[in-house]
């Protein structure tokens, strides 16, 4: 069974935001393949769909590498994302489904009740599953692609701290899904930008060590279920 490039880039994709590869590695063909039990054709696709995205960089001599961002390219990213979220939202609020209303009303509520028991892993798992699936409430495939790798780079790039008041940050997240289920445009595109402010200010960049090496990844590819 060949196993799809697009598995191998995910697990790649994960590693690198995990850590697992210090920045300015290099990526070889052959230990990728061995590590992930597949052969080097999906390595090579997948080392070139990252590439276009930014976490891989080819050097002369060295081949594959992890990318190095500078602190210009991580602060760029989170004003991209202001741009982009709204945008999102504002489509969510001309296109959702009533299947993508009760899915986000479920993750608020979630998110609130969490909130009062004070769980940040949780908090932060189903904030980053509320705004795929505003993004996915789109409709917009162009958009949603977007919005995945910077949420992607953004997580590799930066550590997020837990609001002093997650309380007020899932009541955001209400006014805003109430917003989409009125199909009020202008709205939602307000509350989310105002949102994704202040969540900005809870981003912590992440300071590679000079120390860090390598470490071994257990991150197999799996043959089922396989996702983009």
């Amino acid at each position: 069974m060949r196993i799809p490039a697009h598995s191998v880039c995910a697990a790649i994709r994960d590693d690198i935001v995990a850590g697992v590869y210090e920045r300015g590695s290099r990526l070889t063909e052959e230990l990728l393949a061995r590590r992930y039990g597949v052969s080097r054709v999906p390595v090579r696709e997948a080392l070139r769909t990252l590439e276009a995205e930014g976490f891989v960089v080819t050097r002369r001599h060295a081949g594959a590498c992890v990318a190095e961002p500078t602190e210009q390219e991580a602060a760029d990213l989170l004003e991209i994302r202001m741009l982009l979220e709204p945008l999102g939202a504002a489509r969510a609020a001309q296109r959702r489904t009533d299947a993508h209303l009760k899915v986000l009303r479920g993750l608020v509520r979630l998110g609130q009740d969490r909130s009062k028991e004070g769980s940040g892993e949780d908090l932060r798992s189903l904030g980053t599953w509320f705004h795929e699936t505003l993004a996915q409430a789109s409709a917009s495939p162009g958009l949603i692609t977007l919005l995945t790798q910077v949420r992607h780079k953004i997580a590799w790039m930066y550590a997020v701290e837990t609001p002093e008041r997650p309380v007020d940050s899932w009541a955001e997240h209400g006014a805003v899904v109430d917003a989409v289920a009125r199909r009020d445009v202008e709205r939602a595109r307000a509350l989310t930008a105002a949102h994704i402010a202040r969540e900005a200010t809870v981003h912590r960049l992440r300071v590679p060590r000079a120390s860090e090496r390598v470490r071994t990844s257990q991150h197999a590819v799996n043959t089922t279920g396989l996702h983009h």
